[in-house]
C-alpha cells in the first residue's frame, strides 16, 4: 500500500513520545541537540484509535533508526538549521523517518487543523529532499545495505523477522457486532476462513482454538485490515 502520510497531530504526538524515549548520547559525543519545551506537554487528543497507534509506531520507528536519521541530517547539512529550533528536533527526526519511508514523496492528506510547527518542519524537509535522499544513499553504500532495515544490528533484525512472522490477533467486539456478521463482512471483503493457523495464507483468517471471539490473520495484511470499516468502527480490535 502506497503511504500518503498522516495528520499533523499524529506527527506532533509521535514527536512528544520520541522525546521521552530517545537514546541519550554522552555530552562529548552529542552532535544533534534535542530541546524539550515544545514537545514536553501532554499528547494532543487523538482523532481515533488508528491515529493514536500510528503516533506510537512512528515514535518507536524513529527510536529504532535514531542513529541513522541523525547521520542523514548531519551528512546532508540539513541540520543544524537556524529556522528549526532545538525544541523541534524530535519532530524533525520523526518526520524525516516518515518522509524517507514514503520515498520522499509529498504528503497527500487533507489537513483540517494544521499545526504550525509541523507545517514548518515539513516544508523544510521537503525542500531538502534531494540532499536527504543522497545522504541516505551514501549511508546505505557505506553499510552495504539494500535497505535501511539491513543497517540495524543483527539482533534487532532477527527480532523483527520473528515478529513479522507472527499472525495478527484480532478481537471481535461482540458489544457492537455478532461473530456471524463479522464473518459475512470479511467474506464480502475477499477474506476466506480456514480451519487452522498453518493454513493461513494471503487473504485468509482462522478462529483461535482457545477463544472463539479472536481471529488470526496473516501479518502481511495489517495495513489493509486496519483500513476496513470494521476497525474504524471498533467492531474489530487489534490485539
Amino acid at each position: 500500500i502506497e503511504k500518503n502520510g498522516y495528520h499533523d497531530s499524529v506527527y506532533m504526538n509521535a514527536a512528544k513520545v520520541f522525546q521521552g524515549i530517545r537514546t541519550e548520547k554522552r555530552k562529548d559525543r552529542t552532535l544533534v541537540r534535542y530541546g524539550g519545551d515544545s514537545v514536553a506537554s501532554p499528547l494532543l487528543p487523538s482523532k481515533d484509535e488508528y491515529s493514536q497507534r500510528v503516533s506510537y509506531e512512528l515514535a518507536f520507528s524513529a527510536l529504532k533508526y535514531q542513529d541513522l536519521l541523525e547521520e542523514i541530517l548531519l551528512d546532508s547539512c540539513v541540520y543544524p538549521c537556524n529556522s528549526i529550533p532545538d525544541d523541534l528536533t524530535s519532530l524533525l527526526v520523526v518526520m524525516l523517518y516518515d518522509l524517507q519511508d514514503r520515498k520522499f514523496r509529498t504528503r497527500e492528506i487533507c489537513e483540517e487543523e494544521p499545526i504550525a510547527e509541523v507545517q514548518t518542519v515539513e516544508r523544510y524537509l521537503y525542500s531538502s529532499r534531494t540532499k536527504l535522499a543522497a545522504a541516505l544513499a551514501r549511508c546505505r553504500i557505506k553499510h552495504d545495505a539494500v535497505s535501511i532495515e539491513y543497517i540495524l544490528p543483527e539482533t534487532i533484525r532477527k527480532q523483527e523477522q520473528r515478529a513479522s512472522a507472527l499472525p495478527l490477533c484480532v478481537w471481535i467486539n461482540t458489544f457492537k457486532i455478532s461473530l456471524e456478521d463479522v464473518f459475512e463482512d470479511l467474506k464480502k471483503k475477499g477474506f476466506t476462513r480456514v480451519e487452522t493457523l498453518s493454513d493461513l495464507d494471503h487473504y485468509t483468517y482462522c478462529i483461535d482454538q482457545h477463544c472463539h471471539d479472536v481471529l488470526l490473520f496473516p501479518s502481511s495484511h495489517k495495513e489493509e485490515l486496519l483500513n476496513l470499516d470494521l476497525f474504524a468502527e471498533c467492531k474489530l480490535l487489534l490485539q
